[in-house]
């Protein structure tokens, strides 16, 4: 949900909840409320209070970027709301509209964050990843780690300060920033998150949120099995991009070794290269031109 959304939704249910606190004044007797012309007894007040409690409760949870439940919160608000408005319907019928807004929040919430969302899948192919990097036994980085590698490869080693510590069997990364998907397309703003791992199975998983012409757009990569995929979906209900095959297999590929050299320098002496010295500075690897040139020392 984007910025200006979110806030938007924020106010109208906000203002929603705090109307919602009429029927329990009522209804409890504190003050007369001219607003509300149907009687309210004591225990009709207790349905308008957890109606306005609840409502106030996804307000704030929508505020604060809350935990993947808050659409269940909003459900019930909206339930609880509704049933509180039928008891006075002359009266309140037109908080119908905000309801509906409510609902309309809660199953972008269900769809963007809950279990069956692109977050979801990302959450569970992480914490899968990561198991399976964890079996594998820890060891120390040394240097007859180093002796097979190009000197320009295990000078970058070294100078990354791996040498003498635990090799590295995953790291996870947050990004944000701005893309596009051309040179003439809008800068689209995103926040990112990946979890990358290696050993005899190399694994990569990203997730991005962007904004596109105002709409929220969530992308889901997944490298495993030198298999790639990507999807993409707007408002997290409407898949807009679905792709797989060799192209992306390639691509991806090269993304984990970029990330590889560059994000974790002690898992190079463990992944399945064969480096060949061609210069100075320069290693023969894979990459679409099979030329990879070894970072400078």
């Amino acid at each position: 949900m984007t910025s200006v959304l979110r806030w938007t939704v924020v106010a109208v249910l906000a203002g929603h909840g705090l109307i919602h606190l009429l029927g329990v004044v009522k209804g409890f007797g504190w003050a007369g409320v001219t607003q509300l012309k149907q009687p309210i007894g004591p225990g009709v007040g207790v349905i308008w209070l957890l109606a306005a409690t609840l409502v106030l409760a996804t307000a704030v949870l929508i505020a604060a970027q809350a935990p993947t439940w808050w659409w269940l919160v909003a459900v019930l608000g909206a339930v609880a709301s509704e049933v509180a408005i039928v008891t006075s319907w002359s009266d309140a019928k037109y908080g119908t509209a905000a309801n509906l807004i409510l609902l309309l929040a809660a199953v972008y919430g269900f769809a963007s964050l809950g279990p069956t969302s692109l977050h979801a899948q990302f959450r569970d192919r992480a914490t899968e990843a990561v198991t399976d990097a964890h079996a594998a036994p820890e060891a120390l980085v040394t240097e007859g780690d180093l002796a097979d590698l190009p000197e320009p490869l295990a000078a970058y080693i070294r100078r990354s300060g791996a040498v003498g510590k635990p090799r590295v069997t995953n790291f996870s990364a947050h990004f944000h920033g701005r893309i596009r998907s051309g040179p003439d397309q809008a800068w689209m703003p995103f926040t990112g998150e990946q979890l990358n791992t290696y050993g005899p199975r190399p694994e990569r998983v990203f997730i991005m949120d962007a904004t596109r012409s105002g709409l929220p757009v969530t992308v889901l990569h997944s490298f495993r099995d030198t298999t790639a995929t990507m999807r993409a979906k707007v408002l997290s209900l409407f898949t807009v991009v679905n792709a797989s095959g060799p192209q992306m297999d390639r691509g991806e590929t090269v993304t984990v070794f970029n990330d590889l050299v560059v994000l974790a320098p002690s898992a190079i002496v463990d992944a399945p290269v064969r480096w060949t010295a061609v210069e100075l500075t320069t290693c023969r690897g894979p990459s679409p031109t099979g030329i990879k040139p070894c970072p400078r020392n």
